[in-house]
């Protein structure tokens, strides 16, 4: 069979130890691999390169189209970007998938049959980075889910699990309290679900399922989320698995895929032949089902498996009385490598069949027809202090109210969230940065039009008020659009 190009980057840190190991285990298990090798991280960024990476190791991710990347280390300081979110925007890597297994009882954990799949959106959500001071006493994040980016992830995390024969599929959000933005990730994965009838699918409140999921992650199989959930949560799994350091993960776009381990470069271990490589080598394990190469995949696995029921450990996983021998970073690959033909005999062998890994398929998208969209109104957001937290809202909404006109009216004025004025409780802590929703004269639900609204912001501006932002209350298909 011809050999697949990938590209590898050694990193910094523990980075080039812990790839030399990866790379030794899949070269004696048999991989078919031609390697073309990147420099990335630490010495790019102190070159001058605020990204990381160069321009000519960007032609080598879209050439081979895989991606194996050891951790780096990002300089102290401003101004530098995070790699791992520009390769995974930039190549559209829109999913994370962190498998969370525990290894007891050779590795210590309160779960011994711990087997989760995280599977994390990884191109939106406040990871869109899109934030702004908007008063002396407030900054902003604004928080972005879109239709497409959310069936591109929860038909992947259905698809994984009918690929791997996983049985059930949970969605963890918090649409109680963000009901557009969760809320339409919800309906999504509610909608994708009836496609897939033979797998169990149920959701739960992020909080709670955390809660749970940390208690009895047995009752857990594949969980989707957001992007920020599926950040904290996939490390939380990983350690109450058995160590973070043992956790590998991959990053899966349409066209190119990136795997890596989760941890950090280490560099106070850096050059001691001490790191655990296991967590790259796992990335590389789903790199090599990735690429369909599953015969070498399961032969350096169950090798692994061996090594770690043997007792063979790092010093991180060392254990009294349950390791047997403490092993550096060369000496842990090589154990791995002495033990390739051989299966684990208490811990599950792994098994990996041809062709279920991710295809060259595209997602598929729902094309619905647009809904009709209504402006109905606008929120205005004011910059305005009177040395007070409390009790000034009134005085606002006195102010405010002087500038209705031209068919628009002052309906409320809201601060983080909380209704003022009118009828506001004086006990309500207040910051500078204020909500004043404006709607029709006619009455909310009323269509006004963009004149109007230019018209009362020269009517703000002629009367002293800060505004510092602006949103368009939007009608689709007669339903509201915005929050209350």
């Amino acid at each position: 069979m011809a050999n697949t190009p990938i590209t590898v980057a050694h990193g910094d840190g523990i980075g080039p130890e812990i790839m030399d190991a990866t790379l030794h285990i899949l070269k004696e298990a048999g991989a078919r691999l031609d390697i073309e090798t990147i420099e990335i991280g630490e010495k790019i960024y102190l070159s001058g390169n605020a990204a990381g990476i160069a321009p000519e190791s960007w032609e080598s991710l879209r050439r081979t189209k895989v991606f194996l990347k050891a951790p780096i280390t990002t300089p102290q300081g401003g101004g530098y970007s995070s790699l791992n979110v520009a390769v995974r925007k930039t190549l559209g890597l829109y999913a994370n998938i962190r498998p969370c297994v525990s290894y007891a009882p050779y590795i210590k954990t309160k779960h011994p049959v711990m087997d989760v799949v995280i599977v994390r959106e990884n191109e939106e959500d406040t990871y869109a980075g899109i934030e702004y001071r908007q008063t002396d006493q407030v900054e902003e994040c604004l928080k972005l889910i879109s239709r497409p980016g959310s069936e591109k992830i929860v038909r992947y995390a259905f698809e994984y699990a009918k690929r791997f024969n996983r049985k059930k599929v949970t969605c963890f959000i918090k649409d109680n309290i963000m009901k557009r933005t969760d809320g339409l990730f919800h309906r999504i994965f509610d909608t994708i679900a009836t496609e897939y009838p033979e797998i169990e699918a149920d959701h739960w409140i992020v909080d709670i399922g955390a809660a749970k999921m940390a208690d009895t992650p047995e009752n857990f199989d594949v969980i989707v989320m957001p992007n920020l959930y599926g950040d904290v949560l996939s490390d939380v799994a990983a350690q109450i698995a058995g160590s973070v350091g043992l956790a590998g993960s991959s990053n899966i776009g349409e066209n190119v895929a990136m795997f890596e381990a989760i941890h950090g470069s280490a560099p106070r271990r850096a050059g001691q032949n001490l790191a655990n490589p296991s967590g790259l080598f796992l990335g590389a394990i789903l790199m090599l089902v990735h690429i369909n190469q599953p015969d070498v995949a399961e032969k350096a696995h169950n090798a692994w498996l061996r090594t770690i029921e043997d007792g063979v450990h790092t010093y991180d996983i060392f254990k009294e009385g349950v390791s047997k021998e403490k092993v550096g970073t060369k000496e842990f690959a090589e154990a791995v490598v002495a033990r390739l033909g051989q299966k684990p005999e208490t811990l599950k062998a792994v098994t990996y069949k041809a062709n279920v890994a991710e295809t060259d398929a595209k997602p598929i998208f729902s094309s619905p027809e647009p809904q009709k969209k209504q402006l109905v109104g606008v929120d205005v957001f004011l910059d305005w202090w009177k040395g007070s937290y409390y009790g000034v809202a009134n005085e606002l909404g006195a102010l405010v109210e002087a500038v209705n006109g031209d068919g628009l009216k002052l309906q409320s004025i809201a601060n983080r969230g909380v209704k003022v004025y009118p009828g506001g409780n004086p006990d309500t802590f207040t910051v500078d940065h204020w909500r004043c929703r404006f709607v029709s004269e006619a009455g909310e639900g009323n269509t006004v039009d963009k004149n109007q609204l230019i018209s009362l912001l020269q009517r703000l501006n002629e009367a002293g008020l800060d505004v510092v932002k602006t949103e368009n209350l939007y009608n689709f298909d007669g339903a509201k659009g915005y929050s209350a």
